[in-house]
């Protein structure tokens, strides 16, 4: 199982807004059109797309240094701690657009596991939507693509990973669930998730609870 970060298993989403409405207006930016486009994304593919103009490792310096001190408004997604607890180590892993820095730090207030294998915006050359994070969580695990879930909140996570071949849950966390369209099947939360590792195979078997009402098997 792989997952995003933000959106997933904590709520960060009113951190994220406030740091970059902040960012916006240093820089005399319409705030709406940043947060229109930063939300699954790398910070430095959003300053990039955004403000061309500005250096962007300094301003992804800058953003990350902010974001990894910066708790107001993290919190823990109900149900996220207790799923990734029961997971055997080497079987689960987290994906994030976040700095090392910063999902290490938003882990810790929302009371997550750290995982055996966490890759992170600096682990990659290019950022979601591309495949390149999944399909490297997926070779540090030892698994082939194919045989990965990967839950996610946002159009550009879940579009990474369909390009990397892989299963798809999305979570209407922070995108409704219209927006979601590469999601094999929509979830309200991680909550509607249940895992159960068979005692012979030690494989996972995951029941999905669907946001419209009905049900599935992994």
């Amino acid at each position: 199982m792989l997952f995003d970060l933000d959106g997933v298993l904590v709520d960060s989403t009113h951190n994220v807004e406030m740091v970059w409405r902040d960012w916006a207006a240093r820089h005399d930016m319409d705030a709406d059109v940043v947060i229109a486009v930063v939300h699954g994304r790398r910070a430095a593919d959003t300053v990039a797309a955004v403000a061309p103009h500005l250096n962007v490792d300094e301003e992804v310096f800058a953003l990350s240094a902010r974001e990894s001190t910066d708790a107001r408004g993290i919190e823990a997604i109900p149900g996220a701690s207790t799923l990734v607890a029961g997971l055997p180590a080497g079987r689960w892993a987290v994906v994030t657009s976040g700095t090392r820095a910063v999902a290490t730090f938003r882990m810790g207030v929302g009371g997550i596991p750290q995982p055996s294998v966490l890759v992170a915006a600096e682990d990659v050359v290019q950022g979601k939507p591309d495949p390149e994070g999944y399909l490297r969580a997926a070779a540090m695990l030892g698994v082939e693509p194919a045989d990965c879930v990967v839950i996610e909140d946002a159009p550009a996570g879940l579009a990474a990973a369909k390009a990397a071949g892989m299963q798809r849950i999305g979570v209407a966390s922070t995108f409704d669930a219209s927006t979601l369209t590469d999601a094999m099947i929509v979830v309200r939360s991680v909550a509607d998730l249940h895992v159960r590792i068979d005692p012979e195979t030690q494989s996972l078997q995951l029941s999905v609870r669907a946001a419209d009402s009905g049900s599935a098997s992994v």
